[in-house]
């Protein structure tokens, strides 16, 4: 019997003895009227900016007579929006699935189908986190710190959406809470998507939000941004054990996967703005 034979027998003997969750199947669209949708995919992302550019005005007042204020963060939530649309889809196209865009350009505009590179969106804001301060003339890395704090509440909606559309699905698994997504075969998979929500998402949230809130560290600047690149890295590059590798790319050398292969230059980023930061910080008070 081949393998794929015993992969279906096995997972039949599995459903017959044990509880399998069935996807709940929630509708991609949370809002039609007439041709006009809305996707929970649009409103992961409209929620994101919003609550990300709320919390960052705020954090933006702690320090009074500081820049960025409250002024430039406003000023910079464009910035922000076109940085993660564009670097989300471009890094998508060129890391994940360039051999078949190259051959259908034009579908690489409809993002509303889905298809973003997180690796990808953040390049375009560390982009942005550049050239804005440069151009409204003051340091970058307080104004790094400050959206560093908030990113994670936008990955905790996007993979939520991500998990709403059935998409970027886990392994194979015979763990209680296993689920069988439409896309996914017959067999109960890992929900990545959910552990990314919780680890990327609601523990980096908290983890970055203590460390704002501490005044001596928030006199470093540069030490929140490193955090969170050493803890996306981490929780992403761990996660990635658990998620199904991207089809058309597989696994280089049987065992690394894309995702974990942009998340270590992220780590090792991470920790070079931390060191960066406290030397500096050291030499400003010598």
């Amino acid at each position: 019997m081949s393998v794929d034979g015993l992969l279906i027998v096995w997972g039949c003997c599995f459903k017959q003895f044990f509880m399998v969750l069935e996807f709940p199947n929630i509708d991609p669209v949370a809002l039609a009227l007439g041709p006009f949708q809305i996707r929970w995919y649009a409103l992961a992302y409209l929620a994101g900016f919003l609550l990300g550019w709320r919390y960052c005005m705020r954090l933006a007042g702690w320090d009074e007579g500081y820049r960025p204020n409250r002024d430039d963060i406003d000023d910079f939530l464009t910035w922000v929006i076109v940085g993660v649309v564009l670097g989300g889809r471009i890094g998508y196209v060129l890391f994940y699935n360039f051999g078949y865009y190259s051959q259908a350009p034009l579908e690489a505009l409809k993002i509303w189908h889905g298809g973003m590179s997180f690796h990808g969106g953040a390049l375009g804001v560390i982009a942005a986190l550049f050239i804005y301060p440069a151009l409204k003339k003051f340091p970058p890395l307080r104004l790094c710190d400050i959206v560093c704090a908030a990113v994670p509440i936008g990955l905790f909606f996007g993979r939520i959406a991500n998990f709403i559309n059935g998409e970027l699905f886990g392994r194979v698994t015979d763990a209680p809470w296993g689920i069988v997504f439409p896309r996914g075969g017959d067999l109960p998979r890992h929900p990545s998507q959910l552990y990314e929500a919780l680890l990327e998402g609601a523990v980096l949230f908290v983890i970055l939000h203590l460390l704002v809130r501490n005044d001596a560290i928030r006199n470093r600047p540069g030490i929140v941004s490193g955090a969170f690149l050493m803890g996306y890295g981490v929780f992403r590059a761990f996660i990635e054990f658990y998620r199904e590798p991207d089809e058309q790319i597989g696994l280089y050398f049987d065992l690394v996967s894309q995702g974990q292969l942009l998340s270590m230059p992220m780590v090792i980023v991470g920790a070079g703005v931390i060191v960066f930061s406290n030397l500096s910080h050291k030499n400003k008070n010598a």
